[in-house]
């Protein structure tokens, strides 16, 4: 009976610290995705900048034409 005891507290416990290490590896997870939707979102922005700018350097040289 003793044994039976100390092998479903030590299965309980396992499984609680196994479902703990779960939940911390799910927020960590969050966190990485909002970092990289900031980085796309920072690149999109960057894209749209240089491509303003080379549309007003083409409009400089029609100009100059």
């Amino acid at each position: 009976m003793k044994k039976l005891l100390t092998l479903m507290f030590a299965v309980a416990l396992s499984l609680s610290l196994s479902s703990f290490a779960f939940a911390q590896d799910k927020t960590d997870d969050k966190k990485m995705d909002k970092k990289e939707d900031k980085m796309e979102k920072k690149g999109k922005k960057e894209h749209k900048k240089k491509e303003k700018k080379e549309k007003k350097d083409e409009m400089k040289k029609d100009d100059a034409k």
